[in-house]
């Protein structure tokens, strides 16, 4: 009863928190501030869900805690950083923008609050895994550490390859397909959802049934990711202004899971790296 009372107020404060996002977006005309607004929300809702009630946290609490913190903290700095430097609004608000029209923005409040009920699940996954009753030190919940290790670890690789790929001048009008980009087309998107199975080794132990809430938490990132606000859109807006070029990038690359890319030799394409494309 007590974690059903805490995520309905989760859920009341990242609805207020979307409602600002939406406004802050339409004022500064870049959708692009709703991830960040969405970022740093849930961030803050997943620490507070960890550390709830206010009682003397458990070393579990606080550990499951710092995750939280340093996921919302690292990710939304990095939107931030993005949204307030990128010349244009990201792609996938530009193709809503143009495919929604005069609508845009009452379809931009429809979308904005819908993000705050995904945020209230993350946090619902992040209290069963800071209160498993199970004393901390499992092996178990070392594997949860690691999961979380390379997830962070990976994502920061793939933003910053991104970003760096995207500082060289020498690259205006190419499509990036180096490093991890070269195994994934959205390795950022792979390491986001293998955050979230951090929690679930973390959440499950004997006698406690709730636990397995956490598995909510991948569950529901990797529909929305592959399925819903991430790849979809993103990749549509690829092809529309890319064109043959990401669909050739795309016929070589992974779209989720980072694997190998395959023997260019065995697909008769062009050689693995930039693909460029008329600016």
């Amino acid at each position: 009863m007590m974690a059903l009372a805490i995520t309905a107020a989760l859920l009341l404060a990242l609805t207020g928190v979307m409602v600002a996002a939406w406004a802050f977006q339409r004022r500064k005309a870049n959708g692009g501030w709703t991830d960040v607004f969405w970022t740093f929300g849930t961030g803050a809702a997943c620490v507070v869900a960890a550390l709830l009630p206010w009682e003397a946290p458990t070393a579990r609490q606080i550990i499951v805690a710092t995750l939280a913190g340093l996921w919302g903290a690292r990710l939304g700095l990095h939107m931030q950083r993005r949204v307030a430097r990128a010349p244009e609004e990201d792609r996938r608000y530009a193709g809503f923008r143009r495919d929604w029209g005069p609508d845009f923005q009452r379809r931009m409040l429809q979308f904005a609050l819908s993000q705050a009920p995904c945020g209230a699940v993350l946090a619902a996954a992040v209290h069963v895994a800071a209160h498993n009753p199970a004393p901390f030190g499992r092996l178990q919940d070392f594997a949860g550490l690691l999961l979380f290790a390379l997830a962070w670890s990976g994502e920061s690789l793939a933003d910053a390859q991104l970003a760096r790929f995207k500082a060289d001048p020498a690259n205006r009008g190419a499509i990036a397909d180096v490093g991890l980009w070269a195994w994934s087309r959205h390795p950022n998107y792979f390491f986001e959802w293998l955050t979230w199975t951090a929690y679930v080794p973390l959440a499950v132990a004997p006698g406690y049934p709730q636990g397995w809430w956490s598995l909510a938490a991948p569950v529901l990132m990797f529909v929305l990711l592959n399925y819903v606000s991430g790849v979809p859109p993103l990749e549509r807006a690829m092809r529309a202004s890319r064109g043959p070029r990401f669909d050739a990038y795309a016929a070589r690359t992974s779209r989720f899971i980072p694997l190998p890319p395959p023997r260019q030799r065995s697909l008769g394409g062009p050689p693995c790296g930039t693909t460029r494309f008329p600016s």
